[in-house]
């Protein structure tokens, strides 16, 4: 016998196999950060990207925390490492903002839910 009011079940989306190991648990983690139908079709390059790009900043951090351990470094390769870190912190906000995952456009989705703002305790019944 089918239910009165049956529910549907939404799939999250995986991750797509041309991603790395590492790339597909930061996919995963996005997603499961997210509504089950937050992400579209159309996002997901953007988000493999986002993925990729967080997966390298990490590398990249990684590097210069080798770099700061050695008591005398090349000041022209640090340089360049704080460069590429600048650079894909960069590429990561954009994709945030462009997939609306930054904090400022979850709170603000979230204030515009049907349901109204959630209520604050300190605000009277």
């Amino acid at each position: 016998m089918m239910p009165d009011n049956p529910t549907e079940i939404i799939q999250r989306p995986d991750a797509p196999y041309e991603l790395t190991d590492e790339e597909a648990d930061e996919w995963r983690a996005v997603v499961g950060a997210m509504p089950a139908d937050h992400f579209m079709r159309g996002n997901f390059a953007l988000l493999s990207q986002y993925c990729r790009h967080v997966i390298a900043a990490r590398r990249v951090a990684q590097l210069i925390g080798q770099v700061l351990e050695q008591g005398d470094f090349d000041r022209k390769e640090f340089g360049a490492l704080l460069q590429l870190q600048v650079t894909e912190t960069a590429a990561i906000t954009r994709l945030l903002r462009s997939m609306r995952l930054t904090q400022q456009s979850v709170l603000r989705a979230e204030t515009k839910h049907p349901r109204g703002p959630a209520r604050r305790p300190w605000d009277p019944e």
